[in-house]
């Protein structure tokens, strides 16, 4: 009995022990909260080094991306950004404000340095290192053939570049090949390295500094400047490219820019499924406004497109960001571009208070071997390399706003930093020229475009049309086609024509924002398929 009492008090005291002091398994959890678990990353530079360093595994993009600016020492960060590659192998770019981990879904944290936003004026930059930064930029759209360029330019950039990286040319250090060393181009000839070194020699006195200065004031007025390619197809599944700029949406068609629509033309972008839709506000002469509808491969690539719209849009011409809509009613994305604008980033770059910072201007691609073997069809190739994606291609492990099958934004147009008409003319002066034929942009866009009715039809059904029906027919076809246009439009004009009182009693009101579109009251909204 002795026994079996001391059996249980020890049992009883150990009891006791376990309840005062707690087990490993319970200290555990409460360690590893205290302990930030982080996740090796590697950032691929503008000069082509790597910069690795790791993140805590919840960390925001805007926490990377203020890491590679630090290590780079740049303080007007707000053009630049980060970009990763997606299963499809389509270059995303890296959202600031959500964490990294929803964003890399697979695979490791693998990231590029690059220019997201180019300033339509470089001369707004204010430190040197951020020019430097745009510079090393725009040397690699051009090897890449991203910017295609002409012999002229070619050698113009690449004196400036030499100066940059050499300075003043000396006869006793430089000998007569040394420039063979630089690409300039995709297409190097012994004729554009001479040529560079016949401009190098007028340079003496050129600062760094100034030469990569005037490197961008020619490189700006590049055609494809600053222009992010997309893919698309149009009603009749012939390939063509959307570009989105500073100044709004550019359409290429066989290597050439078919179509330019400007920001203060453009009411609302909008996707659904793999389609993606701009809405156009009525010219001069036309009464509705209009839709205009694009396939993309797949769903993620035209979310893709629509949020670098977003985002453009919002830099260039807002003067601050909009807020993201809030509630549990709204339908689609809520996707808004958080970040800076170019008026809200001038005026901190006007505060930056510091001595002009000491760099390094690296050794630019040097010794590397051209992306691209033809510069004039350097556009073509881009369009080719998009193409080739499959768009059956799917990314795994979707997040749920990957899920996301549609949205839409209508854009402000009553705090524009800009006012509308400082970019709105070239659209009715910019002419086209297809097969041999000159038309101006209006002309195809809404003449020449078959206009349907829409009725109960669902905007992610491709809407069959041709936007180039008359580009085939004779140049007097094209012409008495026009007259007739022009006749039609004077007569609306008139105010005792006939069909004024039946327009009278149009209504001029648009559906609400996020709902399809469809004909009420004799109006009738008309969907494009360019």
């Amino acid at each position: 009995f002795f026994f079996l009492s001391q059996v249980s008090e020890d049992q009883g005291d150990l009891d006791d022990s376990s309840e005062k002091t707690p087990s490993k398994a319970s200290r555990s959890p409460q360690k590893t909260t205290k302990r930030l678990k982080t996740v090796p990353v590697k950032v691929t530079l503008l000069d082509g080094s790597e910069y690795d360093t790791a993140v805590e595994k919840f960390a925001k993009g805007q926490t990377l991306l203020d890491m590679v600016c630090g290590h780079l020492n740049l303080l007007e960060r707000d053009y630049f950004g980060l970009t990763f590659m997606e299963s499809d192998n389509a270059k995303n770019w890296l959202d600031p404000s959500k964490e990294i981990k929803k964003q890399i879904r697979v695979g490791s944290w693998i990231f590029g340095f690059a220019v997201k936003f180019y300033p339509p004026d470089p001369s707004v930059l204010i430190e040197d290192i951020t020019r430097y930064y745009l510079c090393l930029q725009l040397r690699d759209d051009i090897l890449s053939g991203r910017l295609p360029c002409s012999f002229v330019t070619h050698a113009l950039l690449g004196s400036y570049t030499v100066q940059a990286e050499l300075g003043d040319y000396d006869t006793e250090e430089h000998g007569p090949d040394y420039v063979s060393e630089f690409h300039f181009a995709p297409n190097q000839t012994r004729e554009l390295e001479e040529r560079v070194m016949e401009l190098h020699h007028n340079y003496r006195g050129m600062t760094p500094a100034e030469a990569e200065m005037n490197f961008l004031e020619n490189a700006k007025k590049l055609s494809m400047y600053g222009v992010d390619l997309h893919h698309a197809k149009d009603s009749e599944g012939i390939d063509i490219m959307l570009g989105v700029s500073a100044n709004g949406l550019l359409i290429y068609r066989d290597r050439l820019r078919i179509n330019r629509f400007a920001w203060p033309k453009i009411l609302k972008i909008s996707y659904k499924r793999s389609n993606f839709y701009i809405k156009i506000r009525p010219g001069e002469y036309e009464q509705f406004e209009s839709t205009i509808g694009f396939k993309l491969p797949n769903h993620r690539a035209s979310k893709r497109l629509w949020k670098v719209c977003i985002e453009h849009h919002t830099f260039f011409r807002l003067v601050s960001p909009e807020p993201p809509p809030k509630g549990f009613l709204v339908i689609g994305s809520k996707f808004r571009y958080s970040g800076r604008t170019q008026a809200q980033t001038r005026q901190a770059s006007a505060l930056i208070d510091r001595p002009a910072p000491q760099f390094d201007r690296s050794v630019s691609k040097r010794y590397l071997q051209p992306r691209s073997m033809d510069g004039a069809s350097a556009l073509g190739d881009s369009m080719d390399q998009l193409s080739q994606r499959s768009s059956s291609e799917r990314t795994q492990f979707m997040s749920r706003e990957d899920l996301d099958q549609e949205g839409s934004l209508d854009l402000d147009h009553d705090h524009y930093l800009y006012p509308d008409h400082d970019q709105d003319q070239y659209t009715n002066q910019e002419v086209v020229q297809h097969d041999g034929y000159k038309q101006p942009l209006g002309a195809i866009s809404s003449t020449s475009t078959k206009a349907l009715e829409i009725k109960d039809q669902e905007p992610g059904i491709p809407i069959d049309s041709k936007p180039e029906q008359f580009l085939d027919k004779p140049e007097d076809v094209l012409q008495k086609h026009q007259a007739s246009i022009n006749e039609l439009k004077r007569a609306l004009k008139q105010p005792n024509s006939k069909k004024a009182p039946r327009e009278k009693r149009l209504p001029s009101a648009t559906p609400p924002a996020g709902t399809p579109e469809r004909k009420t009251n004799g109006s009738a909204h008309i969907i494009l398929f360019c």
